[in-house]
C-alpha cells in the first residue's frame, strides 16, 4: 500500500514540476509568438504553384483536387494502456521533442517539412522553415 502512496505522490510531484515548466515555456512562447504575429503574413497560395508543372497536364489535372489531410506533429511518445487509462483531466504526458524544436508537417502521414507555430489573427498557423525535397520525399515512400 506504501508503495502505491509513494507512486501516486511521486505522480503528482511530476506533474506539477511539468506544470510549472509548462507555464514557465508558455510564458515565454507568449512573448516570441505575440512578436511573431505581427511579422508573420497570410501566404496567397497561388504563391506556392510550382511554375514548372503544366497545370494542363491532363495526367494530373485527374489528381489535382483529390482532398488531403495536412497535420502538424508536435512529438509523440510510447505509453503502456495501464498508463493511458490513467490519464485524466490535467494530465501532462511528456514527448520526445525538445521544447523549441521544429514541428513535423505531414501530408497523409508523410513528412514534407518541418515548421514553428505562429498566432495570425486569434488562429494558429505553422511558417515552413525546412521543405523536404521531392526526391528525399520519394525516397522515404520506399
Amino acid at each position: 500500500m506504501s508503495d502505491e502512496t509513494d507512486n501516486a505522490v511521486d505522480q503528482e510531484s511530476m506533474a506539477d514540476d511539468w506544470a510549472a515548466a509548462m507555464e514557465e515555456q508558455t510564458g515565454a512562447e507568449e512573448d516570441t509568438a505575440s512578436a511573431d504575429a505581427q511579422e508573420a503574413k497570410p501566404v496567397d497560395l497561388d504563391e506556392l504553384n510550382d511554375e514548372t508543372i503544366p497545370l494542363g497536364d491532363p495526367k494530373l489535372d485527374v489528381i489535382l483536387d483529390i482532398p488531403v489531410t495536412l497535420s502538424m506533429e508536435v512529438g509523440n511518445t510510447e505509453i503502456a494502456i495501464r498508463n493511458l487509462l490513467q490519464l485524466s483531466q490535467g494530465s501532462v504526458v511528456e514527448l520526445d521533442r525538445i521544447a523549441g524544436e521544429p514541428l513535423d508537417v505531414k501530408v497523409n502521414g508523410t513528412l514534407i517539412a518541418h515548421g514553428e507555430v505562429v498566432v495570425l489573427n486569434d488562429k494558429y498557423g505553422i511558417r515552413l522553415t525546412d521543405v523536404i525535397s521531392p526526391q528525399e520525399r520519394i525516397k522515404r515512400l520506399r
